[in-house]
């Protein structure tokens, strides 16, 4: 990142003083990030892509969706991430019978030794900086919304008063197909409100092989801690700080709106798309690329990041219509084709 240019007036935007002034802390912050990712690979294998975006969804300030069959690393991954960064990490089991209170926390009424009885606050799991909800979608949609204003409010309201939570906050949810048997779909309120969906996939033969190796030994890879939560806080307050080329952030909102059945050209996505993804959508990938550029030692967001970051920020925030998923048609294939639309327009 030292040898690049600063502030290339060709880019689109002009220097950032305050930054330019940070550029020490900030190129030591881009190579302590590069190593919590060399160390979460060296305990997670053969989903490098999955650490990357869910490095990134971190690093951005906020939530992911991990989208996996069982045994594929998905809390795996949660807890080292927990670890290496330096996060008071909590876990969730959710189940069919778990309630709001189970996350939340509830009021229990003690009596004092004076005699009088008060109510007294005891705060549930929620309070930690990275909360692993653990298959999200086999609880029943009324515990799975009580998440939904700690996820966007960074608090939580509980028998009329507000609680804040830690800083940072944030929650990594894992899911199994919705095809699976007694699970439940999230709704669309709190779909939105994860920044990224990661879906992990089955490793290669040679990786599988690798992962069994490693982790069936007498002594596994065990992950270091790196950064700690402040470090964290930093970072994240330098990737809202890096300047955002004019043309990348006018194909986002490009892009955002192309997916929209009422404003795009494209037949497929107007026959076929009940609601698009919304602004919210446009500032999620806006912060991904920031994050992505930073990640990568870069000092602003390219093209090359929504190619990238496109799919995995916008495909959980479509509403196929009942004919596009019986005919086949997906979210990620409707996404790919509005991106090449876009660059054979420009």
């Amino acid at each position: 990142m030292t040898n690049a240019p600063r502030f290339p007036e060709e880019m689109g935007f002009s220097q950032d003083s305050s930054l330019e002034r940070d550029a020490a802390r900030l190129d030591e912050c881009v190579a302590r990030l590069a190593e919590a990712r060399k160390m979460v690979s060296s305990v997670i294998f053969g989903q490098n892509e999955a650490v990357e975006q869910t490095l990134i969804g971190i690093l951005s300030g906020g939530h992911v969706l991990m989208v996996g069959a069982p045994g594929l690393g998905k809390s795996l991954l949660a807890h080292t991430l927990g670890k290496v960064l330096g996060l008071l990490d909590k876990r969730v089991q959710f189940t069919p019978d778990l309630m709001p209170a189970d996350i939340l926390g509830s009021e229990v009424l003690e009596e004092g030794a004076d005699g009088k009885r008060a109510f007294r606050f005891i705060k549930g799991p929620v309070f930690c900086q990275l909360l692993l909800a653990d298959e999200i979608n086999r609880a029943s949609p009324r515990t799975q919304s009580a998440l939904l204003q700690a996820m966007q409010e960074r608090e939580v309201s509980v028998a009329g008063y507000s609680h804040k939570l830690p800083e940072p906050f944030h929650v990594l949810a894992t899911q199994n197909p919705l095809e699976q048997e007694g699970t439940y779909p999230l709704p669309e309120a709190q779909l939105d409100r994860f920044l990224l969906e990661v879906r992990l996939g089955y490793p290669s033969a040679e990786e599988e092989r690798k992962i069994v190796t490693e982790t069936t030994g007498r002594y596994p890879t065990r992950p270091r801690q790196v950064l700690q939560a402040d470090d964290l806080v930093e970072a994240q307050d330098f990737v809202r700080r890096l300047p955002m080329p004019d043309r990348v952030l006018d194909t986002i909102i490009a892009l955002c709106r192309e997916c929209r059945p009422e404003s795009t050209s494209l037949n497929d996505i107007r026959d076929n798309v009940a609601w698009g993804p919304g602004t919210r959508a446009a500032q999620a990938l806006s912060l991904a690329c920031r994050a992505r550029a930073m990640l990568f030692g870069r000092f602003a967001p390219s093209y090359e990041d929504i190619e990238e970051l496109a799919v995995p920020v916008l495909r959980h925030r479509f509403g196929l219509t009942y004919g596009a998923r019986a005919e086949g048609f997906t979210a990620k294939a409707l996404i790919t084709d509005a991106l090449a639309h876009l660059q054979e327009k420009s």
